[in-house]
């Protein structure tokens, strides 16, 4: 697989990453271990040097999970991974990116991770009782004493990652972006461009809705996110249809499915983004990664462009309490 660096910070990675939060939390039950391991290892073998967990995925069992399958070929891949939050007995995540915290947990994600080093540490949702001058600081110091080599935000606003930036270059702001949901290209982006800072989209696949798999009559189990999520409500769904209809359309004139036609798109739209879908299924990995030997013209995005203009996707990305935390 085609390498890309993310941004100015010379960290390189797969053109496509691998997303490892839906194994163990998310999106149903979490796999067999055994499974998770060896469709791990089996992107691997497919070219991707690039996955993403969290010690909030599971909690902490996908962080394992990740850090079991990847240790034998640890020096071949860079693993991304994630603090702010504290995890109460119930589950519940409280933001939390004090200092003291970050150390932690870097600390614990290094050896469930089994590693001495995490490449890439994101601030997994801005902490507005934390200025993030201080968490820049702090992983600035951990970078230093070469337990983090690069500094990440997720769905951080533009003001934000400048004031991070500042005070430790940022190597990657980790968002959702697809062709269902395009705000980043209104600030973040061009922010993202000016200062050097790749970009790495998570729901690529617009959580599955744009592969075409989900229909209008879907319904998600009560430990499936997507239950909660207003544009998979059943009106949502239904409206949203032709979005999925215009993008069939696409792919069958280009020899592609529907998910290798969105990932093709973002990775068309800078050469410093690198998606990272996820899956549970060898299949749908190695139809996902069939997205990067897809080049889509400047006439292709004109077209799609054109055609998406017309339709308004229906229903909020996320529900309200978590909105609350996206784009500070």
């Amino acid at each position: 697989m085609k390498k890309r660096k993310l941004g100015r910070s010379g960290l390189e990675v797969s053109a496509l990453g691998f997303g490892c939060m839906g194994l163990s939390h998310g999106l149903g039950p979490a796999v067999d271990t055994r499974d998770g391991i060896a469709l791990i290892r089996a992107a691997a073998e497919r070219g991707v040097t690039f996955f993403d967990t969290a010690e909030v995925y599971g909690p902490f069992t996908n962080e394992i999970l990740v850090g079991e399958a990847l240790e034998p070929i640890r020096d071949q891949v860079v693993i991304a991974t994630k603090f702010g939050f504290t995890v109460r007995d119930d589950k519940k995540l409280i933001p939390n990116s004090k200092p003291e915290r970050i150390r932690e947990v870097a600390d614990a994600s290094l050896k469930r991770l089994r590693t001495d080093r995490i490449d890439l540490f994101y601030q997994h949702r801005v902490d507005p009782n934390v200025p993030i001058e201080d968490v820049a600081g702090t992983v600035r110091d951990l970078i230093a004493e070469g337990k983090v080599k690069h500094f990440g935000l997720s769905e951080a606003g533009a003001q934000t990652i400048r004031r991070a930036h500042a005070v430790q270059p940022v190597a990657a702001l980790q968002s959702e972006y697809s062709l269902w949901w395009r705000e980043p290209e209104d600030e973040i982006l061009p922010t993202l461009e000016e200062l050097g800072i790749g970009f790495v989209p998570f729901s690529p696949l617009g959580k599955g809705f744009l592969t075409g798999a989900i229909k209008e009559t879907a319904t998600f189990g009560k430990d499936d996110f997507r239950s909660n999520v207003p544009r998979f409500a059943a009106d949502a769904l239904k409206a949203n249809q032709g979005l999925v209809e215009l993008l069939g359309q696409i792919a069958t004139d280009k020899g592609a499915s529907p998910a290798q036609i969105a990932l093709a798109w973002l990775l068309a739209q800078k050469p410093w983004i690198a998606p990272i879908p996820g899956t549970t299924k060898l299949y749908r990995l190695e139809e996902n990664l069939g997205g990067a030997n897809f080049e889509l013209t400047q006439s292709d995005l004109a077209k799609i462009d054109k055609a998406l203009a017309s339709i308004e996707v229906q229903g909020d990305r996320l529900p309200a309490h978590l909105a609350s935390r996206a784009g500070r």
